[in-house]
């Protein structure tokens, strides 16, 4: 694993944006950090073919891992370690027994090309940087090192898996999210790859589903029954809403991709369970609930956090703390991963331990589950040790 710099193709804004990037110099990241772009080029991850089976392999393995974990998490009833409310439990066991369509996931693994990747966390609900993973840094790779390969067959079997899960859906999808640049733009390209398998579609907001009280149904803005409704929005958020009720009363009625099992993967509190069941594991850090039980070193995450947010992260250098709104409730303390880190215009040179105060990058690799295997990776960089909303995308490549 080497990290190379390079100047970007001359007109790389142009080309990430017809590809349906738009978002690829974001205001409040050029404020924060003058100069920098989130789809940054001027850089890449390389990696050997040796070390991309070993990456694919440690995914699929931590799959089967989670998915014992929330079998786990079922039969001995532990939902309250996940603050999972009691409302939710009897459709989460029904959706677990009756596996309605599940579409993809992301593990957010830590490596630094020395011994085995670790799980940092699994966003098994609502992972975005989607597009960027399947068909950007793809287009890069074609323009610029059409020698090399990339670990990505992500639109393919994203195509595949829409294909594969059309019996069960009654169409139009509807594809629902917020209305955020990175999350309308994960939600339009899975839209797209859902029409490219056959299946008829149709779009709109979170705010724009609709609740009919007399014929106990969700509805569109044109008074149409969603039967089918991919949404990007956690399972978690969306129960708090006014129609979170009715999502529970009339589960059975729609078929809500993520289903609502997902719960128990996305939250964070999973780490700790893993950590019970597979103590030592090379792919996992040491994780317990609420406390570090004698680690001196180890980074403190709330259950629901996202994007980086409300982390405590205590070295022996000190404690520092992300901000963010998810710091209440139940969370979870995590071993600190080996360090991951290299020196911007080293040419691939990394470094360990104490990195002192280097202009330094800090990769964090995305492996995306679709149909419960491994079919890609996206790299996250940072500036700092945690991984946040304005980290950039760094493509890859493997020879």
């Amino acid at each position: 694993m080497h990290r190379f710099e390079h100047a970007p193709r001359a007109d790389w804004r142009n080309k990430v944006e017809t590809a349906g990037l738009t978002f690829h110099s974001p205001d409040d990241l050029t404020s924060a950090v003058p100069g920098a772009v989130y789809w940054d080029e001027s850089a890449h991850y390389e990696f050997t073919s040796t070390e991309i089976d070993m990456l694919e392999a440690a995914a699929n393995e931590l799959q089967t891992m989670c998915l014992a974990a929330a079998q786990h998490v079922i039969d001995q009833r532990r939902y309250t370690d996940l603050s999972i409310p009691p409302q939710a439990v009897p459709l989460i066991e029904w959706a677990w027994e009756n596996e309605p369509p599940a579409l993809y996931g992301r593990f957010d693994l830590m490596y630094n090309g020395q011994g085995s990747p670790k799980l940092l966390e699994y966003n098994a609900d609502t992972p975005t940087s989607l597009l960027e993973a399947a068909v950007i840094q793809w287009d890069w790779l074609k323009d610029t090192h059409a020698d090399a390969d990339q670990f990505n067959s992500l639109h393919e079997r994203l195509i595949a898996k829409w294909q594969d899960v059309a019996p069960y859906l009654r169409q139009p999808v509807h594809f629902a999210s917020v209305d955020t640049d990175e999350d309308m733009l994960t939600t339009t390209y899975l839209r797209d790859t859902a029409q490219q398998a056959g299946l008829r579609t149709e779009q709109l907001l979170m705010h724009e589903i609709g609740w009919d009280d007399d014929a106990n149904r969700f509805v569109d803005l044109q008074n149409n029954t969603i039967y089918s409704l991919f949404k990007l929005y956690p399972w978690e958020s969306l129960l708090t809403e006014t129609y979170g009720p009715a999502a529970l009363a009339f589960y059975r009625s729609i078929i809500w991709i993520e289903p609502i099992w997902k719960m128990l993967l996305s939250n964070k509190g999973i780490l700790p369970i893993l950590w019970e069941l597979y103590p030592d594991h090379p792919l996992l850090l040491e994780a317990y609930f609420d406390e570090p039980r004698g680690m001196r070193e180890y980074v403190r995450k709330p259950l629901l956090s996202r994007e980086g947010a409300n982390i405590t992260t205590v070295t022996a250098q000190g404690t520092t703390q992300t901000p963010g709104d998810y710091g209440g409730g139940r969370f979870v303390c995590q071993a600190l991963a080996p360090p991951a880190c290299f020196q911007a215009g080293g040419e691939g040179i990394r470094l360990y331990g104490q990195p002192g105060t280097a202009d330094l990058r800090y990769p964090v690799l995305g492996l995306w589950m679709i149909d419960q295997e491994c079919g890609g990776m996206g790299v996250r960089e940072s500036r700092t040790p945690v991984t946040g909303n304005l980290s950039s995308f760094v493509p890859h490549l493997f020879r």
